[in-house]
């Protein structure tokens, strides 16, 4: 009778342990973060392993990552942020655009930043609040900006090396075909067209393009480097991108205060990780680019910015951004 006693206390021991940790988990929140990259050693993805590494670590969250497992296309990753298939998702400025917020354009114009330095003082600033800001209002307080990512500096990369307007003219360049960055390359003399990113290895070997612009821990992967018309790659430098992580404004607001310090800790560190992993890739990957074969060549930038400066001034006036404008200017 009595080691009967000692069995059954022991299993009612098991039996609440196991509903502690059952309810345990049930405490936490399920955050379901996506991108659009399918390389699972991007930086992207890099950046979602951190936020979920900090975020489940504080016993509060439970984060599932999808690297172009549930869409590899802006428009589907953001449909499913509004109707509630995912939590967080990483989209560009272009998309964001064409939904009708035209201020984030401001982050498409070419030669918008000096470096890397330059660019985070800016997003990380109060430009960066105050487009957050414009993006929450006119999502119609659907998403709000959690942090800005990177997608690197773009070059341009093509059949021949490039050094001034003259050698861009009259060559098709695969890059967006509307906006401030067509606008740009038109201006020049190049021709905007449009291609698939995953068509594009096939285009650049079979002069359905002559050119690219993207940054190498992008284009290097792909190996459009080793194709007759992606071996000269010409060190423009012209956009330095930025990618908006967005949560959906619901989750947010359910969170209580010990729940946003969390998850704010743990979007600080991804944003950390996702930016040093781009930064380390861009010099790994144009080593192997040289070693591959291709030419790099530096170049005079000066009338390249210059130019891109009359379409920033045109831009901005248009969208009422002019004082958004000179303060990036001016910002050191």
């Amino acid at each position: 009778m009595k080691k009967l006693f000692t069995l059954l206390t022991a299993a009612a021991a098991i039996s609440l342990a196991g509903c502690s940790d059952d309810s345990a988990k049930s405490d936490t929140i399920k955050i379901v973060a996506a991108h659009n990259q399918t390389n699972l050693s991007s930086p992207y993805q890099t950046g979602m392993l951190k936020l979920k590494e900090v975020a489940d670590k504080s016993g509060l969250f439970n984060v599932e990552v999808h690297a172009g497992t549930i869409g590899t296309n802006e428009n589907e990753l953001v449909e499913k942020l509004v109707l509630g298939g995912a939590d967080m998702v990483l989209v560009s400025p272009g998309f964001m655009t064409s939904s009708g917020i035209e201020e984030v354009d401001l982050f498409s114009l070419l030669y918008l930043f000096n470096d890397y330095s330059h660019w985070e003082k800016v997003v990380d600033g109060k430009v960066g609040k105050d487009i957050a800001d414009i993006i929450y209002t006119k999502s119609g307080e659907k998403y709000r900006v959690a942090a800005y990512w990177t997608a690197g500096v773009r070059h341009w990369y093509g059949k021949q090396p490039v050094n001034s307007f003259a050698d861009v003219k009259g060559m098709k360049i695969r890059t967006q075909t509307s906006g401030v960055v067509s606008q740009y390359w038109k201006e020049i003399g190049a021709v905007p067209t449009s291609v698939a990113w995953a068509e594009l290895y096939q285009a650049l070997s079979s002069n359905v393009v002559d050119a690219a612009e993207n940054a190498y821990p992008y284009f290097i992967p792909m190996e459009h480097h080793k194709t007759s018309n992606g071996k000269y790659i010409s060190e423009t430098g012209h956009d330095y991108t930025t990618r908006l992580l967005l949560v959906r404004n619901s989750v947010w607001e359910s969170f209580n205060d010990e729940q946003r310090t969390a998850f704010n800790q743990a979007v600080k560190e991804a944003t950390k990780a996702e930016r040093q992993a781009l930064y380390s890739e861009e010099s790994t990957y144009k080593q192997k680019a040289i070693d591959d074969g291709a030419i790099v060549n530096t170049l005079d930038r000066t009338p390249f910015i210059e130019k891109a400066r009359s379409i920033q001034d045109q831009w901005a006036a248009k969208n009422g951004m002019t004082e958004v404008l000179e303060t990036i200017r001016q910002t050191k």
